[in-house]
């Protein structure tokens, strides 16, 4: 980890081809009823300051849930209940739409997460929501009304994903023509996960979930980090989104900031950081 000093620098403050949002390894966690159990169980021990706050967690591209495992495991021993959104990769407001649902399910106060492109999602389905106490953002895109996930990728040089991508033709279910994107599965070690253990990298590679290349060029239309406090871990060692992007749009939001040397798979690589900036939130936001 790279510390400013130490370890971890903290601050106050706040694609380089057709597809830079990518995935975030969300979490194997509880999710639907178990939830809401978890959430009534919390409560009897969150002493006068009440119940501890349900952990959301928004995976992005290339990803499926089981990549979150270290900070699930971490966040239920420390008594706060977590859910895992299933992400569909399909653009900011239908994937939106769908964690919303999950949200009005999941009673109580919530910290969202999001990683990568889940990002650009936590933005938009957390806006005019009184529940969601703060946002989280991991290695992940933070767009203002009007940016798409690509536009904010190439305003940084740094990103080698579109030459590590590969393109798949799809019939959508409205009958049209679109692109899933994958990244090869002899480059996802390098390009997505650089820090992680070469056998556990390859098993992500071949359970990865694809993105739209069209979610990647749609316009975000809210962005609830005007509104509700954000943190923000930015991955200087990141292949997929800049960390000079991550950082211009972090200290954007004002977002409070962590920097780590660590590739973009940092929930999978560096558990414990990122369950302590998430944590942070939620005792700021309580």
């Amino acid at each position: 980890m790279n510390v400013k000093g130490a370890g971890v620098r903290r601050t106050m403050a706040g694609a380089a081809a057709v597809a830079v949002a990518f995935g975030a390894f969300a979490l194997a966690g509880a999710a639907g009823a178990g939830a809401t159990t978890d959430v009534a169980a919390v409560a009897a021990r969150g002493g006068e300051r009440g119940p501890k706050p349900t952990v959301v967690l928004e995976h992005g591209a290339f990803a499926d849930s089981s990549s979150w495992n270290g900070v699930v495991s971490r966040l239920r021993a420390d008594g706060y209940p977590v859910v895992a959104a299933a992400n569909p990769l399909r653009g900011p407001h239908d994937d939106a739409t769908a964690l919303r649902g999950l949200l009005d399910h999941v009673k109580g106060p919530k910290i969202l997460v999001g990683h990568s492109y889940g990002g650009s999602v936590i933005s938009e389905a957390a806006a005019d929501r009184t529940d969601v106490k703060a946002l989280v953002y991991v290695a992940a895109f933070l767009p203002a009304p009007g940016e798409t996930a690509l536009e904010l990728t190439n305003k940084y040089p740094g990103s080698t994903l579109p030459g590590a991508l590969d393109p798949v033709p799809v019939t959508n279910p409205d009958g049209t023509k679109g692109t899933d994107l994958y990244i090869q599965q002899d480059k996802f070690h390098h390009q997505f996960a650089a820090d992680v253990p070469r056998d556990e990298a390859a098993l992500a590679a071949a359970g990865q979930r694809p993105i739209a290349q069209a979610a990647l060029e749609e316009k975000a239309t809210a962005a609830a980090w005007k509104t509700i406090p954000s943190w923000a871990v930015v991955t200087t060692q990141d292949l997929n989104i800049p960390a000079a992007a991550q950082r211009f749009m972090a200290e954007r939001a004002g977002a409070r900031i962590t920097e780590v040397t660590a590739s973009h798979s940092v929930a999978v690589s560096r558990p414990g950081v990122v369950t302590r900036v998430i944590e942070s939130a939620a005792r700021a936001t309580r």
